[in-house]
């Protein structure tokens, strides 16, 4: 198989390693790494306004620039170079593709806009402790409470969790999604 990256790619990878360069040096990683944030969300902002790195594979329709897993590979390939302290793969990769696989348009719509912004950190909460990554994760439930969704369970090995932007509960099941307000 013959693979070469289009000039728009290395044109996309050039953009963003001077970026990078510039907003991720060894000693702001350093003290991203120490901070309680872990992130610099000014930095988080202009990867959106900016670059619109966090809707690079989000649909035209959700605000986003409608890019593929080929751009998506470009860009976490410089971030990985640079050592980028963000939210990106939680947010830009996981969650958006955990929403668009979903099905789920009312989440889509919902839920994409603002990730694509940058005002939304998303992550996935899928395994629960004691079970394999191919069982349902079905120990955790959602109920409605005056005005709120209650969670009850445990989600484990959460990625960027701490740093979400509240909980949103989307259970995806084989039959589809339910989407809750």
């Amino acid at each position: 198989m013959d693979f070469a990256f289009r000039e728009e790619h290395e044109d996309l990878r050039r953009i963003v390693r001077d970026y990078l360069a510039e907003k991720s040096p060894e000693t702001e990683i350093r003290r991203l790494m120490e901070s309680e944030q872990g992130y610099d969300p000014v930095v988080w902002a202009q990867m959106a306004d900016r670059l619109g790195l966090q809707g690079l594979a989000v649909p035209q329709e959700y605000g986003g620039a409608g890019f593929g897993a080929l751009e998506m590979g470009v860009v976490m390939e410089e971030m990985g170079r640079a050592l980028l302290c963000a939210p990106y793969l939680s947010t830009a990769v996981l969650a958006v593709q955990g929403i668009l696989a979903s099905g789920d348009s009312g989440a889509a719509r919902e839920l994409l806009p603002s990730i694509t912004c940058g005002v939304t950190i998303a992550t996935i909460a899928f395994s629960e402790p004691g079970r394999g990554w191919d069982e349902p994760a079905t120990d955790t439930t959602v109920r409605r409470s005056p005005g709120r969704w209650q969670l009850d369970g445990t989600k484990n090995l959460v990625l960027d969790g701490a740093r979400a932007s509240g909980y949103m509960w989307y259970p995806v099941r084989q039959t589809g999604s339910a989407g809750l307000p």
